[in-house]
């Protein structure tokens, strides 16, 4: 592969990277001079020194061109059922697949921590990964759509939307069985209210009638008292005018 300043390639580890230049250092002071690619990251503005002679075995490549995208999102639409569900083991086998430097591959991590994160949380470890090759993935894709960084990414959401993540038939129809429940609860509310006013409304009428009632026992009573006194007083009058 041959490299120009200026030309986009991807890094393993790092996703898409510019090419800075290709110069020639000693880095041991051995008097040996090595070539070196320089590279620097689309994300994160990382510089990066690889040795011409072990591009290669790194995995360094060219961006994935537009035509391979369909192919892209037929991975991340498919769950894999032979996902590990032993931890250790399922970490190591993502790992050697972002090790790779295979889009197809990275695309399968970001599936599967996708799915994972939806029905389960990730680990701390899980979700350090599952970010990472989620930026390597936008970063590849950025260059192959020719969009920015954020198109990229709401371009990778939307295929993980319509595949793994996609909201099955099933659960559509009990989250549309639900919701009249909760409109007739809410019709339901005023209907509650309505007895506690017209217990309201009573209260006052029976209080109202009582007060009136009271006084006037009490000055009836008041005025059979004072017709008896002066009766009682007059009687013993009459018994001392007859004795004399």
């Amino acid at each position: 592969m041959k490299f120009k300043k200026g030309d986009t390639v991807i890094y393993p580890q790092h996703g898409a990277c510019k090419v800075v230049a290709t110069r020639k250092e000693d880095p041991f002071g051995s008097g040996k001079l090595i070539e070196y690619l320089i590279l620097s990251t689309v994300i994160g503005e990382m510089t990066l020194r690889v040795p011409m002679a072990k591009v290669d075995d790194v995995g360094v490549r060219p961006p994935v061109s537009p035509d391979e995208l369909a192919d892209l999102v037929a991975v991340l639409a498919k769950a894999d059922p032979r996902v590990p569900s032993n931890w250790s083991r399922r970490f190591k086998n993502h790992q050697e697949k972002l090790k790779s430097g295979d889009v197809y591959q990275v695309a399968e991590v970001v599936r599967n921590l996708a799915a994972r994160n939806r029905d389960a949380s990730l680990s701390a470890a899980e979700r350090t990964m599952y970010e990472r090759a989620r930026v390597n993935l936008i970063s590849e894709i950025a260059p192959a759509l020719k969009v920015s960084t954020e198109d990229a990414e709401r371009y990778l959401d939307d295929a993980l939307a319509k595949g793994v993540l996609k909201v099955k038939t099933g659960a559509k129809k009990e989250a549309e069985k639900k919701a009249p429940v909760k409109e007739a609860v809410t019709a339901a509310a005023p209907v509650a209210k309505s007895p506690e006013k017209k217990v309201a409304e009573k209260k006052p009428a029976e209080k109202k009638p009582a007060p009136a009632k009271a006084p006037a026992e009490k000055k009836s009573a008041v005025k059979k008292v004072a017709e008896k006194k002066p009766a009682e007083k007059k009687a013993p009058a009459k018994k001392a005018a007859a004795k004399k």
